[in-house]
């Protein structure tokens, strides 16, 4: 069926290379040293950072998560806009990426780039926002 409004298709993301190992109970930091492009990895450094107060720490480990993020959908077809569904397990990452840089940009006060943030993960996945922020 062809969509007349001219959406692109849902993106869906290949399984993060650090899942496994994140699954079998590695530290982040040891997926993060490992597979530097584990999307997912730095996501929980982030958070993990973010929680004991290394607030500038988490923005950068978030702004690594968001940036491989965006490298891998486009690799994957994306073309700056369109659904990318919470569904489908392996975008989960990209998604949480989006949510721990709104948190991490709001910590260090940057509102205008949390609120961006949270919109792009709104725009891409409902499910995922409401998963996520709420």
């Amino acid at each position: 069926m062809t969509n007349l409004l001219g959406e692109p298709p849902e993106t869906l993301l290949p399984e993060d290379p650090g899942a496994a190992l994140l699954a079998e109970g590695a530290g982040p930091d040891e997926v993060a040293e490992r597979h530097p492009d584990s999307v997912a990895a730095w996501a929980r450094l982030s958070e993990a950072a973010l929680a004991q107060g290394r607030d500038l720490e988490g923005y950068a480990f978030a702004r690594t998560a968001y940036h491989r993020s965006l490298d891998s959908l486009r690799r994957n077809g994306w073309k700056g806009f369109g659904p990318v569904p919470w569904s489908h397990e392996a975008n989960r990452g990209f998604l949480h990426s989006l949510a721990v840089l709104a948190t991490a940009s709001e910590r260090l006060g940057d509102d205008a780039e949390a609120h961006r943030c949270r919109e792009f993960l709104r725009e891409s996945s409902r499910e995922g926002y409401e998963a996520l922020v709420g």
